[in-house]
């Protein structure tokens, strides 16, 4: 009786499976058959949009005079972008139009600044009129299409007549605060948490002070022992300040230091102050960050540093040496993007106290509508000195209050995206949110 049970469900549901895989199939065909119905149109500019902080969807509603497309190898030009922050607490956006096809090899750079005041509609809007800039150069190749209207501002309010007055001669200063508290019937948690900065950066100098406080307590009701031992409060604090400075020498070498006072309870810190010279050589010129970078550092200082409990090496306080090798390395190009670290740090009191960190990642267009991305870190841990000398209580280890002994830490992450359909993109629909 059980096995005709079963038989009789597998075939009422085979009708439906098979409906469903009717339904799915058709929908397959009937989007693919478009997609390869549509012909190359070699009057107006195929754009690809690979910039995930130039406000793409604002600019394929706006710029009507190109057509944007969904895969980069359809494009006549493939627009790339990376943004950092300025001296001013502002944001440059380096905007790099690269030609495919019929403009391969015709390749710029522009420049969209705004400062720190600015809103971020006003931010879209000059990295708006920058786009429309940099495609031009390619429009025009083929005549200015009609309906497109150019307008120039003259006079004094367009052109600087001079160096612009600073009273604050390049400082940027911030200063945030926050705090939360949550709370059930079992279970409480307060924070507290100071963010300060200070900036000062020219074409020659670059000068950071920031630092940070934050208080954690969380508080919890536990169903056994004394009525008196029921409630468990346990309290995280966090405070440090760190200051950097770093002078030009050239389009590929600087020379700098940091500075540190420090102290956490889950590193077993009371208090640390450290101070460490650093050079820098970066094998392509500084000026090539948005599309390529090779730096390769090294530091090396001294620290004093006491601690809240007895260490494993039978240590209250000491005084530390401690050098670091850094590699860094960047690529951003039509194909993908690369990204790859690596930092060695060794105490120079005890030669096999060192961490070897390696990490990684890619994405990498393999075939139309395919890409892979690839990311993964790896580290040796032999630098564990500031570890207290007795063991962790089941309370520290469940509530991350305090840092556990490992030898190494692992991971590693893989996906593959693949994307079909519709050559064009041109279209904006904002309805319900998505």
């Amino acid at each position: 009786m059980p096995d005709r049970t079963i038989s009789r469900t597998i075939a009422s549901a085979a009708p439906q499976r098979l409906l469903v895989s009717v339904i799915v199939l058709l929908a397959l065909v009937l989007g693919a058959v478009p997609a390869l119905a549509q012909a190359p149109s070699p009057d107006r500019v195929r754009v690809y949009l690979d910039c995930g902080d130039c406000f793409a969807g604002f600019l394929r509603d706006e710029i009507t005079f190109v057509d944007f497309v969904r895969q980069p190898q359809d494009a006549d030009v493939h627009l790339l972008s990376r943004s950092q922050s300025t001296g001013g607490g502002g944001r440059e956006t380096i905007l790099r139009f690269v030609g495919r096809g019929r403009f391969a090899g015709h390749d710029h750079d522009l420049r969209a600044v705004t400062i720190a005041s600015d809103t971020e509609n006003t931010r879209r809007e000059v990295i708006f009129r920058t786009v429309i800039v940099g495609l031009l150069d390619y429009v025009a190749h083929d005549g200015i299409p009609p309906g497109v209207e150019l307008s120039i501002a003259t006079g004094p309010a367009a052109i600087a007549t001079g160096p612009i007055d600073d009273p604050w001669n390049h400082w940027v200063f911030s200063l945030r605060g926050e705090t939360w508290y949550d709370r059930d019937e079992r279970q409480s948690d307060r924070t507290v948490r100071l963010n300060y900065s200070a900036d000062r950066i020219t074409e020659d100098w670059k000068l950071t002070i920031g630092g940070r406080i934050n208080e954690n307590r969380e508080t919890f009701l536990l169903d056994e022992g004394e009525p008196d031992e029921r409630t468990l409060e346990v309290t995280r604090t966090d405070r440090n300040i760190n200051t950097f400075v770093a002078k030009s020498l050239g389009p590929h070498w600087s020379l700098g230091g940091r500075a540190r006072l420090a102290s956490s309870t889950f590193d077993n810190n009371a208090f640390t102050a450290s101070l460490t010279p650093a050079i820098e050589f970066s094998v392509f010129p500084y000026s090539e960050y948005a599309s390529r970078q090779i730096r390769v550092g090294y530091e090396a200082g001294f620290e004093h540093v006491r601690y809240n409990e007895v260490t494993v090496l039978d240590r209250l306080e000491e005084n530390l040496g401690r050098h670091e090798v850094s590699v860094r390395v960047e690529q951003r190009q039509v194909w993908g993007s690369i990204f790859s670290g690596f930092e060695f740090q060794q105490y120079l009191h005890d030669l096999s106290k060192y961490r070897l960190e390696v990490s990684g990642s890619a994405s990498v267009r393999l075939a139309r509508g395919l890409s892979v991305n690839v990311s993964g870190d790896a580290s040796r841990v032999r630098d564990q000195i500031s570890l207290p000398r007795r063991g962790a209580t089941p309370e520290e280890v469940l509530l991350s209050l305090r840092q556990l002994q490992s030898g190494y830490d692992v991971g590693f992450r893989v996906g593959l995206t693949y994307s079909f359909g519709s050559l064009f993109n041109n279209i904006v629909n904002p309805r319900f949110g998505t």
